[in-house]
């Protein structure tokens, strides 16, 4: 007769677990330290970047978007010292708000906002118009989408508009879950 051995199975829970809250750690950085994380450590810990700047002053900028499915993107920030400076969450209201119609362009929010995900770079030849969306988790604690619509011949951004995302279940936006 078998039986079910509950030794091996809680230290699979706990191995599992363990395996599961370092992954977390990872996905937003927050293991990493301020004044004495470095890049390497940066990378080692969230991976590699979707993007990088490098500024004239020796600074370095390094974005972590978390989609398709994730609804955050994670600006890292280095100092010249090459240290850790400090790692924002971007897609929120105060990071939308520095976008602005008639003069932000996509370099911009391309460093601010970070790289879309495939599939959320449309281009409409009709009103020659190319659109960004990000996936974000808004104030309701519900998924919304943030559009910035850019001039397809200038690359100026010409509006932004949040809009529910509607693909739950029921037609309701899904729940963030945090």
């Amino acid at each position: 007769m078998a039986y079910f051995d509950f030794s091996r199975f809680r230290c699979g829970v706990l191995i599992g677990s363990a395996l599961l809250l370092s992954a977390c750690a990872g996905f937003s950085g927050s293991n990493l330290k301020p004044g004495q994380s470095v890049v390497a450590d940066v990378i080692e810990s969230m991976g590699m970047p979707a993007m990088r700047w490098k500024d004239a002053d020796g600074r370095e900028q390094l974005a972590y978007p978390r989609g398709p499915a994730a609804t955050q993107t994670f600006m890292v920030f280095m100092a010249p010292s090459g240290r850790l400076e400090r790692i924002e969450k971007v897609l929120d209201s105060e990071h939308f708000a520095l976008i602005q119609g008639g003069k932000s362009d996509m370099a911009g929010v391309l460093r601010l906002l970070g790289p879309v995900t495939p599939g959320n770079d449309v281009y409409f030849k009709a009103r020659d118009e190319r659109v960004w969306s990000w996936l974000f988790c808004d104030s309701w604690n519900r998924e919304a989408y943030f559009d910035v619509l850019f001039d397809g011949t200038t690359g100026i951004a010409r509006a932004t508009q949040r809009r529910p995302n509607y693909m739950g279940w029921d037609g309701i936006a899904p729940a963030c879950g945090h």
